[in-house]
């Protein structure tokens, strides 16, 4: 039990833990990318305003605006807003930009100046370099004013454009400026092969810390669990002696007394009181046996017509006393199981069955193969199981309503799962109010 429960807390903290690691990367991952992102678009607008200052063309304020801002990023003092300029070079780039003066990240900026046709005027980029103009940016920027977009070259590299239309100025009528981006994807594509790299490691870190946490977190649950195992157990033991010794005391003082005494009637209470702590006794120690997998199951084949038939014959006289009708359906396949745990388990479902099925109903017991398994089920006419009451019924103490639950330990079906289970199958109630119970086994078949 306390393994499953520190692997699933393991696989708690994991997850927490791996959640954690998950936005910490993401995030880094997208600042950095907003980092590059908001850099390249800044530093196109700034040498937008250069190149609409040098064709003497109206600069909008919120170029001049970006303009700042790209200076201001850079520690450098903003320019005025008429600068002086300096003739550029065969490569459209200056060798003054404004206050400034050059830069390497405006010189790595390639310009388009084109017609309202798209044909080039002048180029700052080779013939061969694969760059050429992009006509849906050129008809987005006349007719907005401005284009903002990321397109990929041939080769899959990505470059970001900025088309603008000029209003004033002599020259041409549409600037595109565009950066590549294959040095920005290089470095992201660096920066996550080391995210991932550190999120192994951080997880094969983290797998282990969480295993040794939960370790750590359970074990005085798991002590204290272990002394109450040994507790009951003990207990069950002490227990025993004193109910046998108080039993035979009873009897012997029983036998002394005539019928019509009114002591022999006490000592009747006495007998009863003691045979219903020896059954608690006993439920209570195979339970600690059970969670303590002491318990040793001897599993073999059995025919399930065979047990079905010897249950009947052992509960019929039980079911004629409460004037109930103990029937066996159809009953075919071989499981494999405990012969003696099993009846226990059967003897307590038909047990229950038989209390609460009212006289003149009817309990059917049953076999089937089901795949790999075998399933028997105990079904009852009787007045079924509220809902509420249904997901707590295998709770060891529960007891329902008094019209279901009024007697008994709480204990019976708390023990019937625990000895299905340690068997390797699985046990289910379903229940109708007034249509009646079917209590269902599915165990392993034999072979």
């Amino acid at each position: 039990m306390f393994k499953g429960l520190r692997w699933r807390l393991s696989l708690l903290y994991g997850l927490a833990s791996a959640v954690l690691l998950l936005l910490a990367g993401s995030g880094a991952y997208g600042l950095l990318d907003y980092y590059f992102r908001s850099s390249t678009d800044l530093t196109l607008q700034s040498r937008l305003v250069f190149d609409l200052r040098r064709l003497n063309a109206t600069v909008p304020p919120a170029m001049t605006a970006a303009e700042a801002q790209w200076y201001t990023s850079r520690g450098l003092p903003v320019p005025p807003d008429n600068p002086p300029h300096h003739d550029t070079d065969d490569q459209g780039r200056s060798g003054d930009f404004g206050a400034g003066g050059y830069d390497s990240e405006l010189a790595s900026i390639f310009e388009l100046q084109l017609t309202t046709q798209g044909s080039v005027l002048t180029s700052s980029v080779s013939i061969n370099s694969g760059l050429s103009p992009d006509p849906p940016a050129v008809a987005a920027a006349l007719a907005t004013g401005l284009d903002w977009r990321t397109n990929r070259l041939p080769g899959g590299t990505r470059v970001r454009l900025l088309t603008y239309r000029v209003d004033g100025g002599t020259g041409p009528a549409v600037l595109q400026l565009g950066r590549t981006l294959g040095d920005q994807d290089r470095v992201l594509n660096s920066f996550l092969v080391g995210l991932l790299g550190l999120g192994a490691a951080a997880a094969l870190a983290v797998g282990a810390a969480s295993w040794w946490l939960a370790g750590r977190s359970l074990a005085p649950a798991h002590a204290a669990w272990d002394k109450q195992q040994a507790f009951v157990a003990n207990a069950s033991h002490e227990l025993r002696t004193p109910l046998t010794l108080v039993r035979a005391t009873a009897e012997v003082a029983q036998r002394g007394l005539p019928p019509s005494d009114a002591r022999h009637e006490l000592m009747s209470d006495i007998l009863d009181e003691c045979d219903h702590m020896s059954g608690l006794v006993d439920d209570l120690l195979l339970l600690s046996r059970l969670d303590s997998r002491a318990l040793k199951m001897q599993r073999m084949p059995l025919p399930s017509a065979e047990l079905l038939a010897d249950m009947q014959r052992q509960v019929s006289v039980l079911a004629c006393e409460h004037q109930v009708r103990l029937s066996v359906g159809a009953a075919a396949g071989t499981l494999l199981g405990d012969p003696a745990r099993l009846r226990q388990v059967l003897l307590i479902l038909l047990d229950n069955a038989l209390r609460h099925t009212p006289a003149g109903g009817q309990v059917t017991l049953a076999a089937a193969p089901a795949g790999r398994a075998v399933e028997i089920t105990v079904a009852d006419t009787g007045a079924g199981i509220a809902p509420e009451h249904l997901p707590h019924v295998f709770d060891r103490f529960y007891r329902a309503d008094p019209a279901r639950g009024g007697e008994g330990t709480g204990l019976g079906l708390a023990i019937a799962r625990s000895l299905v289970n340690a068997q390797g199958g699985h046990i289910r109630i379903d229940s109708q109010p007034g249509v009646g119970t079917t209590v269902t086994m599915r165990l392993p078949a034999a072979g």
